[in-house]
């Protein structure tokens, strides 16, 4: 049986800055995505052209965009790159750039071009779910997240911030405090 090898990580993406190259349906998709998960995203778009509605939300949440063919001076200062051109040359062309200077990259449904891919996300205050398919079937991903959205409560905040206050009044060493929070949260998973 394959297995998914990825990594799972959450990123402060609002610390890091980010280039989407393209303007199309594509980044638009990569943007909403996004901007969805992290409102304060950094983000720089580069493009000849950007769709009305690409424009708008850009504006809503102050995106640069630069109306421009892709070039690597557009990396200078970058930490993640996401190439979503219908141009494969230009993404791949952005992919090679971006491996020369150790610069993470996602080329949209193109799985070998790509450093991390974006899954789905399901967010409930300040639980986050991510969800990856290792590249193979965002559909699948999709259906995931809206199961998940469905069935994790939307009260699950409000525990959390609970367990948090807990947590910083329980007494003992880190071993004693992992305990009685693991009793504490056992109902949470019970199996029936």
């Amino acid at each position: 049986m394959e297995r998914n090898e990825l990594y799972p990580i959450f990123l402060k993406v609002s610390h890091l800055n980010i280039l989407i190259v393209g303007g199309g349906n594509v980044a638009l998709e990569k943007l909403s995505f996004l901007l969805k998960s992290s409102p304060n995203a950094q983000v720089q778009m580069v493009s000849p052209m950007f769709r009305e509605e690409t424009i708008a939300l850009a504006e809503k949440f102050k995106i640069e965009m630069t109306i421009d063919t892709y070039n690597s001076d557009y990396l200078q200062n970058k930490h993640i790159a996401i190439a979503t051109t219908d141009n494969v040359p230009v993404n791949e062309l952005v992919y090679h750039d971006c491996s020369a200077r150790n610069i993470l990259v996602n080329v949209a449904d193109n799985p070998p071009y790509c450093d991390f891919y974006m899954g789905g996300i399901v967010t409930k205050g300040n639980v986050k779910v991510s969800i990856s398919t290792n590249g193979k079937s965002p559909t699948t991903a999709k259906r995931l997240r809206q199961f998940f959205e469905d069935v994790i409560p939307d009260n699950i905040d409000d525990l959390v911030k609970n367990l948090n206050e807990y947590r910083k009044i329980i007494k003992g060493d880190f071993e004693e405090k992992v305990e009685k929070l693991n009793e504490f949260t056992k109902g949470l998973v019970s199996k029936k």
